[in-house]
């Protein structure tokens, strides 16, 4: 997990910078594009192109528009924000992951993981700023529509993996991400400077081993164990964020983020202590 959050602290960093140049769903359709030769090879060495047909189109076809949205809100705010900012908010993810369960996949929330929920929408406020005149930017909206785009995928691919393999899921994803964001962005469409195709390089690389090595985390590792790591992404922020833009968190981001780890972390421990108590 520390490796898959490391890479894509690194292509997120590739995204921020390719923003500076491209409109954000251009650097949506980048990112689909330049990793799918990679993910292409991958299913031909786990041989997984067989059945390839054989998936639940609906929730594909739903995990690919929300793809799309949440790649291109994410790559919208890297444009203004910094990655520290644009994480702390992010973090919010699990929450909405585990207030969405109850409604769709009809799991059952107790009070104290509700509290827990709304102690992480307070920290949601606290990095928008509590005050001034950059209250809820538009950067820190965006970012926010990201994360719930990742949160209802995340609850649609919970679903598609009773039945879809992650080789399909993962693959039909990057797909209709690269032809929906493509049919998007064509319009607005900027030229590829020579000069930034080491970055989308960059991009695809980090990307892909990102994606390798969080699904080994999660698929030899307890979840309850693993998730907390994740969090890690806020170090590789501040870090990559002053070395390349002599930018450091305020009080509030950091107060903010704070509270929403705390959240987060108490969430996944809760949920591995019902599911231990449920079957132990």
């Amino acid at each position: 997990m520390l490796i898959a959050v490391a890479m894509f602290a690194l292509m997120d960093t590739a995204m921020k910078l390719l923003s500076a140049t491209y409109p954000a769903m251009q650097v949506t359709a980048l990112r689909a594009l330049s990793s799918l030769p990679l993910v292409c090879a991958y299913m031909a060495y786990r041989r997984k192109f067989g059945a390839l047909l054989k998936v639940r189109w609906p929730l594909q076809l739903l995990r690919g528009a929300l793809g799309i949205g949440m790649l291109t809100l994410f790559a919208y705010a890297l444009k203004t924000l910094p990655l520290a900012d644009t994480y702390a908010i992010f973090f919010i993810a699990p929450a909405l992951i585990t207030a969405l369960s109850v409604f769709i996949l009809k799991e059952r929330v107790d009070a104290m993981q509700w509290v827990a929920i709304v102690v992480g929408l307070t920290g949601v406020l606290v990095v928008l700023r509590p005050s001034g005149a950059s209250f809820i930017s538009v950067a820190g909206l965006a970012v926010l529509g990201s994360a719930v785009c990742y949160a209802v995928s995340a609850i649609a691919s919970r679903i598609l993996s009773r039945t879809d393999s992650s080789e399909h899921i993962m693959f039909w994803l990057l797909v209709m991400m690269a032809l929906g964001s493509l049919a998007l962005g064509w319009r607005n469409w900027v030229a590829v400077r020579p000069q930034d195709v080491l970055v989308i390089v960059w991009l695809a690389v980090s990307g892909f081993l990102g994606q390798l090595a969080i699904t080994v985390a999660f698929s030899t590792g307890k979840a309850s164990t693993v998730a907390p790591f994740e969090y890690s992404a806020l170090a590789w922020g501040v870090a990559i964020d002053w070395l390349l833009w002599q930018t450091l968190p305020d009080f509030y981001t950091l107060l903010g983020a704070a509270i929403i780890i705390g959240s987060g972390i108490y969430l996944v421990r809760r949920e591995a202590v019902h599911a231990e108590s449920e079957h132990p």
